[in-house]
């Protein structure tokens, strides 16, 4: 990522800010710091939206159920989430990263992949720009950032996971290859535990295994994503950084490890999906009419349904008994269900015809 780079190899930075909501929360009370924090609903029926890194410790996560996060650290403490802030914040970084390049693609309020080939200040080195991005966040939020710096965003995403919190990581075009060979495919961006378990039990367990694939062999075994898998595992991704890139949807989804048969299971399983995105649409300050639900079965079928309402739905509450309600239908069902999805649609201030989905793994 240096002056010696060719023209032709891209320069980009994945910045994360390092557990954003709870940061954000611990910065504006003093008296939250350096304790356990989950931003999220402490009610039975609550999810954890995020979790500070002294929560993490206890093995307290995102969308983990309330009650289970506080039977694993019982002095945890709940904050009602500030969407209106969290947005204010991110708007703040945003304008930092405006300062290098205007091809920024919001991933979420808080990360963000850059292009900084073509960077306004005319820096040659890469990691040199997202130091100076990450102290510029630091003294105007006074929160941490890490970036990840590499020649494609699939790299730059991986990286920027090296050295959290408060830290950057390179991968260097010379040694991407290398990287994803070494990488465990678990450790994929992209790659949920149900498919990483899969790939394990063909004989998957690095980058090189991955590699050793042919492409129609990897078709077969995972259909579409197996152009996916045979490119990344030679470090090779070519999608363009996006700026503004308009949604036309927020969904959530999971893939079983063991496939369900049970209504009572399932029910379980929708209440973390629709939080989640009831969390990002709130972050993006987004209102939806139509909610879908996406069931794959364990050979592969897969059936949505879905209902629009009059109006905007107005609360978490409602998505979820939206949701519940469309999978009523499903059972008794006598094949596995595979995975869940739900996702949030017809958005009040979509003007955009033709959108990509984004799909929010779990």
């Amino acid at each position: 990522m240096g002056e010696d780079a060719a023209p032709s190899i891209r320069k980009i930075i994945h910045v994360d800010m390092d557990a954003f909501y709870a940061s954000v929360e611990q910065r504006d009370n003093p008296e939250l710091r350096g304790k356990p924090v989950a931003v999220g609903g402490s009610a039975a029926r609550g999810v954890v939206a995020a979790a500070s890194y002294e929560a993490r410790a206890f093995g307290v996560r995102s969308a983990l159920p309330s009650v289970t996060a506080k039977r694993r650290c019982p002095e945890l403490i709940f904050v009602s989430p500030r969407f209106d802030v969290y947005r204010a914040v991110s708007s703040q970084i945003r304008d930092i990263f405006a300062e290098h390049t205007d091809l920024i693609e919001p991933l979420s309020l808080d990360e963000a992949y850059l292009d900084v080939t073509h960077n306004k200040q005319g820096i040659p080195v890469a990691t040199e720009i997202a130091a100076m991005i990450r102290a510029r966040i630091k003294d105007v939020t006074g929160l941490n950032a890490s970036a990840g710096i590499s020649y494609c965003k699939f790299l730059a995403k991986t990286a920027s996971d090296l050295n959290k919190p408060n830290g950057q990581a390179v991968i260097t075009p010379k040694n991407g290859p290398a990287f994803v060979e070494a990488l465990a495919v678990k450790k994929f961006h992209g790659v949920g535990p149900a498919t990483a378990a899969k790939m394990e039990r063909l004989g998957i367990l690095t980058g090189a295994d991955l590699k050793a694939k042919s492409l129609s062999w990897l078709q077969e075994h995972f259909g579409k994503s197996g152009a996916w898998y045979y490119a990344i595992s030679r470090g090779i991704d070519n999608r363009p950084v996006q700026p503004d890139r308009p949604r036309k949807s927020i969904g959530a989804e999971d893939t079983f490890m063991v496939d369900i048969v049970d209504p009572t299971a399932a029910r379980d399983e929708i209440t973390p999906l629709a939080a989640k995105v009831w969390r990002h649409c709130e972050g993006k300050g987004l209102h939806g009419r139509t909610v879908t639900l996406k069931v794959k079965y364990a050979d592969f079928q897969v059936i949505t349904r879905s209902k629009t309402t009059t109006t905007p739905i107005g609360r978490l509450d409602d998505l979820e008994a939206i949701a519940q309600a469309l999978l009523e239908a499903f059972f008794p069902t006598t094949k596995g269900i595979r995975l869940l999805g739900v996702t949030l649609s017809s958005f009040i201030d979509d003007q955009v015809s033709e959108a990509s989905q984004l799909e929010l793994q779990i």
